[in-house]
């Protein structure tokens, strides 16, 4: 009895949240999805803990999400102990509002090595909306590092499928397809997503603020280039587009910033650092060449080396002011509030 009279608050309330989880009575429609502390900051409404060496709830950052009732509704915080977690974790459809935070992205690393297809192969799958990850690096290590002498293929780090996601300050390290931005509106920022080939691709609407780009153009076949975006917009009242703002590019070798993966893809970069590795042209129309006016892909504001346009594609789209307001704000994936109304 007198060990548990020591038990932590902190414990105590964790070990009741964990017996309501397997109750599902926190996932009642109609609890409160947030508390408020004094200051009025949004705190998750609950928080469980993993850790490798067993001094948390759970070992494994699969089990900690399976524990979350089916349509849960309450925020969720899995804090997650420095640890390299060899898994593949998915989040499911069915359990939105769940905050993953690791406790430094050089620290807390979720590694795997899929590479069957590409659908198959991501280290890390959300299909849920209302996700936020923080402080967490998701690898697949098929082809990362690059000299590990794998043939070269789709080897997804991370899948993101749904709606009102965000990252702070992730990682995303693969070689090529890394961060299959599938659908649904996305903030990422202060991250860092490393590839060569198509290693930001999809079809979601998409801010990328203050992250690092990095190419590792260095690991292809010599004279090969490689591509940082493959933007998957289909038709002009589609409203994805990838928006990277005050972002960083470089690295090794050299790369396009984007070819058409579908025939209006957009994608615009906005007041950020070209290192050398950017190629003159810029952009590739892949296979949508006849039909360039249908692809927005712009520049506006950037600098460095590599971001020179004169030698840019005669068909890169010169726009306003008015749209680079609108397309570089973040109400261009925030105007419902969704941002603000999660807990930090």
């Amino acid at each position: 009895m007198s060990s548990f009279l020591h038990l932590d608050a902190h414990y105590y309330y964790s070990c009741v949240a964990l017996i309501l989880l397997g109750l599902g009575l926190l996932g009642q429609a109609n609890a409160q999805m947030y508390r408020v502390d004094s200051n009025n900051k949004k705190l998750a409404y609950y928080t469980i803990t993993v850790d490798q060496s067993g001094h948390g709830n759970f070992t494994s950052i699969q089990s900690a999400i399976d524990a979350v009732p089916i349509n849960n509704r309450n925020w969720v915080s899995i804090k997650i102990k420095a640890g390299t977690y060899k898994e593949k974790v998915i989040i499911p459809v069915d359990k939105p509002y769940i905050i993953l935070k690791g406790e430094n992205r050089h620290k807390t690393l979720i590694v795997w090595d899929d590479h069957d297809s590409v659908a198959q192969s991501p280290t890390f799958a959300s299909y849920a909306d209302s996700i936020i990850v923080k402080s967490i690096s998701f690898v697949n290590s098929y082809n990362n590092p690059v000299n590990n002498k794998n043939p070269r293929v789709a080897a997804v780090a991370a899948m993101i499928y749904g709606d009102k996601s965000s990252f702070y300050r992730c990682g995303f390290f693969g070689l090529q397809d890394t961060l299959w931005d599938g659908q649904g509106r996305h903030y990422y920022h202060l991250c860092t997503i490393q590839g060569a080939v198509d290693f930001i691709f999809g079809s979601a609407q998409s801010i990328f603020q203050k992250c690092s780009i990095q190419v590792l153009g260095g690991a292809l076949d010599p004279g090969s280039a490689g591509y940082i975006t493959a933007q998957g917009r289909d038709n002009p009242n589609d409203a994805s587009g990838f928006v990277f703002k005050d972002c960083k590019v470089s690295g090794t070798g050299s790369t396009f910033l984007g070819r058409a993966w579908r025939g209006y893809s957009r994608v615009i970069f906005y007041n950020s650092n070209f290192s050398k590795v950017v190629v003159p042209q810029g952009w590739d129309a892949w296979h949508f060449q006849g039909n360039e006016h249908q692809l927005t892909y712009a520049e506006h504001g950037c600098y460095g080396p590599g971001a020179d346009i004169v030698k840019r594609v005669e068909w890169e789209k010169k726009l306003n002011a008015d749209t680079v307001r609108e397309l570089t704000s973040l109400n261009f994936i925030d105007t419902d509030g969704w941002l603000n109304d999660q807990p930090f």
